[in-house]
């Protein structure tokens, strides 16, 4: 072998090339250059490698998703619990569209990744045109009239977001049997009022959401010691037992953010 051919060969083999795993020994490099006749052999692994690629990217982008920051979308975001889900979001780094029947009254003040919209759940279309179909809607919706949340929940459903993560009431619906007879108590108090909840909940969870049935909400910070657990962890129902607003949404953006509960019920507790 002349030294041209010896410095073409040892170059080759500085760089790693290889006549089936390409430069740098990495399957596919080489053999799975567009037009370059190839083998069934190569051909079948050259679409395992596009494959696996493909799926790196998927699971990147929703990776990156929660670190550079999300569109979300809050209803009801005047409310108070609303309030604290906006704030939050903020903090976190999400860009965060709030609805509201007067978006005046959302309090807080106006940053470059906040749009305040009104909007009312009466009005399927304008609920669906203030709702990117790329955004997590987190409802804090919350009402003393019957057959307001059931329409908010179909409003959101039909607007066609990537997910919705509903605020329901612990002991009600899919958690009553968990939350135990002492839950009985939330028929009285909630009335004609109960089914609407139900109906809500299951509406949004047939669309793959997740509900947060909470406890009393209170004021006061969030907890450091909360967590969230499913229905098979789920404490006995106590009227006395709060949890505050700043807690249950730290743990419904938790859930914007890294999905645990799809079409399940979850509970965010204060420890």
């Amino acid at each position: 072998m002349d030294q041209e051919g010896e410095d073409r060969q040892n170059h080759s083999a500085d760089r790693g090339d290889h006549p089936e795993y390409g430069r740098h020994g990495i399957a596919g490099d080489r053999s799975c250059d567009a037009g370059e006749a190839r083998s069934p052999f190569t051909s079948l692994y050259c679409i395992r490698v596009t494959c696996q690629v493909s799926y790196l990217h998927l699971m990147l982008s929703e990776k990156l998703l929660s670190v550079l920051g999300m569109n979300l979308t809050v209803l009801a975001a005047s409310g108070q619990t609303g309030i604290a889900l906006t704030r939050q979001a903020l903090r976190r780094g999400h860009t965060v569209t709030a609805i509201a029947r007067d978006p005046e009254r959302i309090a807080l003040p106006d940053f470059p990744n906040l749009r305040k919209v009104a909007g009312d759940v009466n009005d399927a279309a304008g609920i669906t045109a203030a709702v990117d179909k790329d955004s997590v809607v987190l409802s804090a919706l919350g009402t003393d009239r019957a057959g307001i949340l059931l329409t908010g929940a179909r409003a959101v459903v039909a607007a066609g977001p990537r997910r919705v993560i509903w605020l329901g009431a612990y002991g009600t619906g899919k958690s009553a049997e968990a939350a135990g007879e002492s839950a009985g108590v939330l028929v009285k108090v909630l009335g004609d009022r109960l089914a609407d909840k139900v109906e809500a909940d299951n509406t949004v969870l047939a669309a793959g959401g997740t509900v947060f049935h909470a406890g009393m909400l209170a004021d006061g910070p969030e907890s450091p010691r909360r967590r969230t657990v499913g229905l098979e962890a789920a404490p006995p129902f106590d009227l006395g037992a709060k949890v505050s607003r700043e807690t249950v949404a730290a743990a419904m953006l938790d859930e914007a953010e890294k999905p645990t509960f799809p079409g399940a019920v979850a509970l965010p507790l204060a420890e």
